[in-house]
């Protein structure tokens, strides 16, 4: 099955989401002995396991996870996050604003319902980026690193599934359908990369099939061919020169099994038993302005389960902003079913006890030029956008950080990306100035300049 590019003609090259295969496959594909999702574990792995320089093994931290929410394009910092209605109206835009529950700070108008938990927020408005073009600025935003024909380094969801690994039997890095392009395992094994569900949850019928058994397989069944594989691997083993090679297939195969027969992680792939409540909460079958269904509340409502389960990072994308023209209507289309969606995860990760160890992270690889263009657009701009933050130990109800009157350049605080990563890691337990050894024993600092950010840190 080929890839869905949705590309944007004002941009040379475009900015571009692929729907790519999908990260699992299903069960029993390979007849009698078969199981692709095991096959899909074997081909992730690479015989060299990536090591760290100290030996230290990464202790969890006052974060347990993270959800990751990716907008694609570049979403505008004045038209969501750091509006300026005092400037001139060709930098302020055409949007109004929203008082928040933190004193002198505000939202646009179409972020009226988050503005009611911003006072369990961290809002950075001084992000200080350095590249506005979509492909190298959004692999600064995952990895840290500014882009080199060198090396590609691992994103964010990577590092911390190679430091953590696997919990409850499920993957440690999930796509929720998909990850970017960006958001890869650079020099780490492949067995690092992120599972993607492949289907979106916001979809009417939507069922994550190859975390089941398939129809017509029951688990007597399934056991029996766990034990024919055991017996023919056991036979090839027998003799292989070199037995350690299916001694790593087998854990891969291993944790496919895992995965399958367990109950736990199968119900975290599905939303069949959340109340209409909850439903409602995230405002999960809000469409567009357009009529599309919008999807992210239920893609949102996902990522709360998995990391409930278990998972350790999930990555969520939505919407495509990249609004060279008619900024207006297009914040007005995507925005209001991203705000139900971001204020009820929140809201339901805050009341079940898991705000404190879920790090919320709203990201885009930039934000937009300070004026408005001829098309009513805005264009590329990175020196100076938002983060938008909440969970894992961060500060709540805290503005940090602001950008000047016209949003174009950081006028207190400034935090550059590889600070904010660098936090995020911290408050993870992982130590971001530790090195991991990339192909030909080359040592490499998870983030490098890197420093935390005290100020929103709890």
């Amino acid at each position: 099955m080929k890839g869905l590019n949705a590309t944007c003609s004002a941009c040379p090259g475009g900015h571009f989401t692929p729907m790519q295969r999908r990260g699992f496959m299903q069960v029993g594909a390979l007849g009698a002995l078969g199981l692709t999702l095991g096959d899909y574990f074997k081909m992730q792995a690479r015989a060299d396991e990536t090591r760290t320089v100290s030996g230290n093994v990464a202790k969890e931290g006052k974060a347990k996870s993270v959800i990751q929410i990716y907008l694609p394009g570049g979403s505008p910092h004045q038209e969501t996050w750091d509006p300026k209605p005092e400037a001139p109206v060709e930098y302020r835009g055409p949007l109004g604003v929203v008082k928040t529950k933190v004193a002198g700070s505000l939202f646009s108008e179409y972020l009226a319902k988050t503005a009611q938990v911003a006072d369990k927020m961290t809002i950075i408005r001084s992000i200080a980026g350095r590249i506005p073009d979509h492909a190298q600025a959004a692999y600064h935003m995952m990895t840290g690193y500014l882009p080199t024909p060198a090396i590609q380094h691992p994103s964010m969801g990577a590092v911390i599934a190679q430091q953590f690994g696997p919990k409850n039997n499920l993957p440690p890095y999930v796509g929720v359908p998909n990850v970017q392009p960006a958001g890869g395992t650079g020099y780490l094994s492949s067995k690092f990369g992120a599972f993607e569900i492949g289907t979106d949850p916001g979809q009417a019928g939507f069922k994550v099939r190859d975390v089941t058994l398939p129809k017509g397989i029951e688990i007597e069944q399934f056991n029996r061919r766990k034990s024919a594989r055991d017996a023919v691997e056991s036979h090839f083993k027998s003799m292989e020169t070199d037995p350690r090679a299916l001694d790593a297939m087998d854990s891969f195969y291993q944790r496919a099994y895992n995965l399958i027969s367990s109950p736990a992680a199968q119900k975290a792939f599905t939303l069949d038993d959340e109340s209409a409540k909850t439903m409602d909460l995230y405002g999960a079958d809000l469409r567009m302005s357009n009529g599309a269904i919008a999807g992210i509340g239920k893609r949102l409502m996902m990522s709360r389960r998995l990391v409930e389960a278990g998972v350790r990072f999930v990555s969520v994308s939505y919407g495509g902003w990249d609004l060279h023209t008619n900024v207006k209507d297009n914040i007005a289309r995507q925005l209001p079913a991203f705000d139900h969606a971001l204020s009820g995860l929140i809201t339901d990760l805050d009341s079940r006890g898991l705000l404190d160890s879920t790090i919320v992270m709203v990201m885009s690889e930039f934000g937009r030029s300070p004026k408005i263009n001829v098309d009513a657009g805005r264009d590329h701009y990175s020196r100076c956008f938002s983060v938008a933050l909440a969970g894992g130990g961060l500060t709540r109800g805290n503005a940090y950080g602001a950008s000047n009157s016209t949003a174009s350049e950081p006028d207190v605080d400034p935090v550059p990306v590889e600070d904010m990563l660098y936090t995020v890691y911290h408050q993870l337990g992982i130590n971001p100035d530790e090195r991991l050894i990339a192909p030909g024993d080359r040592p490499i600092d998870i983030i490098r300049g890197g420093k935390l950010v005290k100020g929103i840190v709890a």
